[in-house]
C-alpha cells in the first residue's frame, strides 16, 4: 500500500461512501422498473432495456468504487484487455498492506455482473437475452446487499486506519 495521509484516507471512505448512495438510489429505480414490468409485460421489451441500463450502471458503480481504491491505495490500475476482471479479483485479495474489499463471493457474483455490462455495450437493446436480464434482477438484490456489507466493512477498515496514523 502506498503512503497516504490520514486526511486522504477520509476523503477516499467518503467518496466510497457517496459511491454507495448512489448505488442505493440504483435498487429503488431497479425496483420500481421490475414492478412496471410484472404489470406491464407488453411493455417487455423497452422496460428490459431500461433494466439493463440499470444493471450496467449498478457494475459501473461498484467498479468505480475498485478503482478510487486502487489508484489512492494501490498506486493504480490493472493495465491491458482485461484489466476490468484483473481489477475485480485483486480487489477480492488482500495485497500491499490492505484487506481484500470483496468476499470471494461477491466478487465471483460481481463477475456475471461485469460481463453483462460488456455485452449491455457491444449489442443493441433488442438483441438482449431476457431470460439473462430477468435472472440478473432477481439475484441482484442479494449482490448488492453482499457488495454493501463489503465496501461498508472496508470503509470502517479506512476509517480506523486514519484513527491509528493520526495516533488515535
Amino acid at each position: 500500500m502506498r503512503d497516504i495521509t490520514p486526511s486522504a484516507i477520509r476523503e477516499l471512505a467518503a467518496d466510497i461512501d457517496m459511491e454507495l448512495t448512489r448505488l442505493g438510489q440504483l435498487e429503488d429505480d431497479i425496483a420500481k422498473v421490475n414492478r412496471t414490468l410484472e404489470q406491464n409485460p407488453g411493455q417487455a421489451e423497452w422496460l428490459y432495456e431500461n433494466l439493463a441500463l440499470k444493471l450496467h450502471n449498478f457494475y459501473t458503480g461498484c467498479e468505480k468504487v475498485l478503482q478510487l481504491i486502487a489508484t489512492e491505495l494501490n498506486g493504480g490500475l490493472p493495465a491491458g484487455p482485461d484489466w476490468h476482471k484483473r481489477l475485480l479479483d485483486r480487489m477480492a485479495t488482500e495485497r500491499q498492506g490492505r484487506p481484500a474489499v470483496l468476499r470471494m463471493s461477491t466478487a465471483s457474483a460481481l463477475r456475471e455482473y461485469l460481463g453483462f455490462r460488456h455485452i449491455v455495450r457491444n449489442l443493441y437493446g433488442f438483441e438482449l437475452q431476457p431470460e439473462r436480464v430477468a435472472r440478473l434482477v432477481d439475484t441482484y438484490p442479494q449482490v448488492w446487499h453482499d457488495v454493501a456489507q463489503d465496501y461498508g466493512t472496508f470503509v470502517t477498515w479506512l476509517e480506523d486506519l486514519a484513527t491509528t496514523q493520526e495516533g488515535g
